[in-house]
């Protein structure tokens, strides 16, 4: 993977930095309540303001749909910007046009300043090119922080790197370099893991995988489908008959690239989905006709930390069971672990993604224990999938 990093910047004094970020943050009563975005992109704000750069901040909030929308203004996040960098944010209330040049001219070396919302534009999500160029007019150099964005072809997150010279930040890098370990180029056995609801919803994430990894754990309600598909009567546990023949394609894809379909052998079942639920393990093959399957039982959980000790490296996406609720969180919590486990020793690399699975790594209290942590959501998603990302490939044309 090639693509141009900050290492190769020099002399930035007085630059105007267009820098893309991902600001889009949890917002409660006009207060960021999880500042988990602005901490990832700090490092790379931090090194170009140190570096005397004018950094110009970039960044969406929300879908205001190319409209100003009030609830959606970026000015609500400078207090907790301000606070993460530990130096004064400057705001514009525009990301184009008098105001930002106005505000971008007023800035000093090392200065950062946040531009507003760049969905207020209907030319940011459009890609188009006379918006793409008022942006670039504020800048000498473009750097793309923000991979929760990549897999979007906007102005921000592609246009400019036709326009600028770009580079990508610190996170971009970290994360670039992480999936390139992850499925780009692993070492093997390389295990992965796949959990979540539906089947429909990751069909070419898993039939892109069996190609690539050695084996293929499923796991959460989509495992139901799998099994239902060779023939086992699941009861009323989440499934989608529709799509057997589907479970059986990826399978025999699977075996046709030697990749091992990995299945629970046991599960966790229960007549009501909720807290505490009375429920019992039984064998895959006797789940009672009235009940659910929540969670894997306790032999599918050795066969899954089997693997992952064999592995060399471990792609996660997706919980094992409905981890929100005790106790059908067992499975995911006790395979995270043991994945933190052999990542501490040493012997794995790791690198997990998604919604979801951050929640359950954090709910397993081991997200710090992996390699890397994506928290690009659907970026991470399509990256898994094989497809390309518009804002990584942007960067490395002008590689």
């Amino acid at each position: 993977m090639t693509f141009k990093t900050l290492d190769t910047l020099t002399d930035l004094a007085g630059k105007r930095v267009l820098l893309r970020v991902d600001l889009n943050v949890p917002v409660k009563d006009g207060k960021v309540t999880d500042t988990t975005r602005i901490e990832r992109v700090a490092p790379t704000i931090l090194e170009l303001s140190g570096k005397g750069a004018r950094v110009i901040l970039l960044a969406h909030f929300g879908r205001p749909r190319g409209e100003p929308v009030a609830e959606m203004s970026l000015e609500q996040i400078l207090p907790a910007a301000s606070a993460v960098l530990g130096k004064p944010v400057r705001f514009a209330a525009d990301c184009i046009g008098d105001t930002a040049a106005a505000a971008v001219a007023g800035m000093a070396d090392g200065d950062i300043l946040l531009l507003e919302n760049t969905r207020f534009h209907k030319g940011e999500e459009k890609n188009a090119e006379d918006f793409t160029a008022a942006l670039a007019a504020n800048g000498d150099i473009y750097v793309n922080d923000a991979f929760s964005a990549a897999h979007r072809a906007h102005a921000s997150t592609e246009g400019l790197a036709r326009l600028l010279p770009a580079y990508a930040g610190r996170t971009m890098q970290a994360e670039l370099e992480a999936l390139e370990k992850g499925l780009g180029s692993p070492a093997r056995p390389v295990v992965a893991i796949v959990g979540g609801a539906k089947v429909s919803s990751k069909i070419d994430l898993l039939l892109n995988l069996v190609k690539k990894v050695d084996a293929l754990v499923i796991g959460g309600g989509m495992a139901n489908t799998f099994l239902a598909a060779r023939g086992v009567d699941v009861g009323k546990s989440l499934c989608e008959h529709d799509l057997a023949e589907t479970a059986k394609q990826i399978m025999i894809e699977a075996a046709t690239a030697t990749c091992a379909i990995v299945l629970p052998e046991d599960g966790v079942v229960a007549r009501e989905f909720k807290a505490n639920a009375e429920n019992q393990v039984v064998a895959i093959d006797a789940i009672p006709a009235d009940a659910m399957m929540l969670d894997v039982g306790p032999k599918s959980v050795e066969t899954v930390n089997a693997w992952i000790s064999r592995a060399a490296t471990l792609v996660w996406n997706g919980p094992l069971g409905a981890f929100e609720i005790a106790p059908f969180d067992k499975a995911t919590v006790a395979a995270a672990r043991h994945a933190a486990e052999c990542t501490k020793e040493g012997r794995l690399l790791s690198v997990a993604g998604g919604g979801d699975t951050v929640a359950a790594l954090n709910h397993a209290g081991v997200a710090d224990s992996f390699t890397y942590v994506s928290t690009a959501g659907g970026a991470f998603l399509e990256w898994m999938e094989g497809k390309a990302l518009p804002g990584v490939d942007a960067l490395k044309r002008q590689a």
